[in-house]
């Protein structure tokens, strides 16, 4: 079984947030795990984050649910493809 994990730097969560998780929602069939890492301390956090999704099912989705990401601005994806073997 062919398995993706899916990286997405996302590079103003303030601007970007809300059309990412639609984007997640509408896909969540296709998402097992989901991992959010951002920087922060007691004052502030950073603009910036990092989502790892771990993805099943259809890859003709998993190649949709990338498309629609990089669409968005401040939001970079790269993936892993795992043969399986």
């Amino acid at each position: 079984m062919k398995r993706r994990i899916l990286g997405i730097n996302v590079g103003n969560r303030d601007e970007v947030a809300e059309k990412v998780q639609k984007v997640l929602t509408t896909f969540g069939c296709s998402i097992r795990t989901r991992l959010g890492l951002h920087e922060t301390d007691d004052d502030h956090s950073e603009p910036g984050g990092l989502i790892l999704l771990e993805l099943i099912g259809d890859e003709n989705e998993w190649n949709k649910l990338e498309k629609e990401l990089s669409a968005i601005e401040h939001c970079e994806t790269k993936r892993m493809d795992f043969s399986g073997k």
